[in-house]
């Protein structure tokens, strides 16, 4: 072999700068391409170069739930409730004419029981995975509900809807800013005195509403059990004074669910299910306030 011979064991033979220098030798290394996995190695070498000198990525460019992309999300669930609600009013308020004088129930009514169903199938399926489209959807149709009864009771009691809608933004508005200062915070203790009053409020509500249905004459009144009134004041206002109360807690236990996601960093999908929580509340908490007023409104 040439190794054996020993001229080739010239030093200037081992130099690999002789031998590049030599005419006819072997050229440059610098000239010559890298192979293609080199290649791929020296791309890849360079891009984490690159994204280590640049700025550290965000929640957002790692798929984590933020609280701006959460409330992003929010806006767009309530703007779709919104444009819900303004068809829920159109269609409740289409047929009323002077011969005849009664808005249309179909809205609150087709609202109410898809929302619910929809409502439903997006809490029990969330666990394996979350379907933005659904939420869209109860959005839309739960605004349709809401649109349908604002229309009915500003038929009854007009100017009623923008008196309820203020409120409603006065207590989200106060809930949130004590909130954000720390000065209320969601606790076990609190939680399941929550959760007790949930239990018994929604039996209340059951019992009322199935009273009201068959006319029952415990049931006095437009509002069933509510039209009772206790040392001259109607149960309705002190329970709905207390529902609000507990719709404000709830208010507290979301935003509490979506800073503990963002702490926790929860996948980035999560904040719709975040979104979804707040509208669900805060179209609780308007429906109570519109049911308070209507009674303050109706004793008048």
């Amino acid at each position: 072999m040439a190794s054996s011979n020993p001229a080739f064991n010239n030093p200037a033979f081992r130099d690999e700068r002789a031998v590049r220098s030599y005419p006819g030798g072997a050229r440059d290394a610098s000239l010559v391409p890298p192979p293609a996995s080199q290649s791929a190695d020296l791309a890849a070498h360079a891009q984490l170069e690159g994204a280590l000198a640049g700025p550290p990525a965000g929640a957002i460019e790692t798929g984590r739930m933020t609280v701006e992309d959460t409330v992003h999300k929010t806006l767009a669930l309530f703007g779709v409730l919104v444009v819900g609600a303004v068809a829920g009013w159109m269609w409740t308020m289409a047929g009323v004419t002077a011969a005849n004088p009664r808005p249309s129930i179909a809205p609150m009514l087709i609202g109410a029981l898809v929302g619910f169903v929809l409502s439903m199938v997006v809490i029990f399926t969330s666990r394996k995975k979350i379907r933005p489209a659904l939420i869209f959807a109860y959005a839309a149709f739960e605004g349709l509900f809401v649109g349908g009864i604002s229309a009915f009771f500003e038929f009854l009691y007009p100017g009623i809807v923008v008196q309820a809608t203020l409120a409603t933004l006065a207590v989200v508005g106060v809930t949130l800013a004590l909130f954000a200062s720390g000065k209320v915070r969601a606790s076990k203790r609190a939680t399941k005195v929550f959760m007790i009053a949930m239990v018994g409020y929604l039996v209340f509500s059951l019992l009322n509403v199935g009273l009201m249905l068959f006319n029952v004459p415990l049931a006095g009144g437009a509002f069933g059990l509510r039209s009772m009134e206790i040392a001259g004041i109607p149960l309705g206002l002190i329970i709905g004074v207390l529902v609000v109360i507990m719709a404000a807690y709830s208010l507290v236990l979301d935003f509490d669910s979506i800073q503990q996601g963002v702490r926790n960093g929860a996948p980035r999908q999560y904040g719709w299910l975040g979104g979804f929580g707040i509208m669900v509340t805060v179209v609780w908490l308007y429906l109570e306030i519109l049911r308070i007023l209507a009674i303050l409104r109706g004793n008048n």
